[in-house]
């Protein structure tokens, strides 16, 4: 049973995933960012790789990575970081978000071998085409037991979204809205009842999970409520940003979406 697997198999509901940057704020954050997130109760880890041009990604995140390319980080570089500190982070998924660009230019079935070997537990590829998925990437999935996980959003028919589901492992990512990434006060009604509430409504197989937009206790709340819970990235970022450290970063995060109190941070 590989770290999703097991996580899904004790807790299915208000899991909490928070994403970083890799090289953000400083180059050799990596570690430190990880274990403290782990310290913290954390579900799961989602690991971004810098790119020049993130398509999914709002301006909080599109910053965070010019500061880390600026910085120097690399994606070798990061899968090392990672090799480093895999056996502080317990039985915490670590998941790999990042675009084909780089993952091309590294190899592709070289960055399954290599995740396989320091312990990543899965990979997100926002602008990998299903087809492509399903041509080429399944089967190196299969191979190396890495799941990719696939996004939806509120436009994906439920079609595709029953083709993720039977072809695909790990969890379903649900994108909130049809935006880029970023922070919001609240969900509408109408995407509440209207797009998380017929997703639930699917019976799909996998887990899911809500990510773009949570902000505050709010969205956070509502986000659980229609599934096992969120992803958090561009909150995390401003926290990391305007705290002096990643210990009160992390403390800030939680604090922020009501996971812990003011009196106890």
């Amino acid at each position: 049973m590989n770290r999703l697997q097991s996580l899904f198999g004790r807790k299915d509901k208000e899991l909490l995933s928070v994403y970083f940057t890799a090289g953000f704020p400083a180059l050799n954050d990596t570690a430190e960012i990880i274990r403290r997130l782990v310290r913290s109760g954390v579900d799961m880890i989602e690991v971004g790789v810098p790119f020049s041009d993130p398509m999914a990604d709002g301006p909080v995140i599109q910053h965070s990575g010019t500061v880390a390319l600026r910085n120097g980080m690399t994606l070798s570089l990061l899968l090392d970081q990672v090799a480093e500190v895999r056996k502080d982070a317990a039985d915490v998924p670590l998941v790999l978000m990042g675009y084909l660009n780089p993952m091309m230019q590294y190899g592709i079935e070289r960055l399954f071998a290599k995740c396989k070997d320091v312990g990543i537990d899965a990979l997100i590829i926002p602008d990998l085409p299903f087809a492509d998925y399903m041509a080429e990437y399944k089967p190196l999935c299969e191979k190396y037991d890495l799941p990719l996980i696939m996004l939806i959003t509120p436009e994906t028919s439920d079609e595709r979204i029953r083709l993720i589901d039977e072809h695909c492992s790990g969890f379903i990512y649900m994108v909130s809205t049809a935006s880029t990434t970023g922070t919001k006060e609240a969900f509408s009604e109408d995407v509440q009842q209207g797009y998380f509430a017929r997703i639930a409504g699917l019976g799909l197989k996998h887990n899911r999970l809500i990510g773009f937009g949570i902000s505050n206790p709010a969205t956070y709340n509502a986000v659980c409520r229609h599934s096992s819970g969120g992803i958090i990235g561009s909150l995390f970022i401003n926290c990391l940003e305007r705290n002096a450290s990643v210990a009160e970063a992390v403390d800030d995060l939680l604090v922020t979406i009501g996971k812990k109190d003011k009196a106890s941070k």
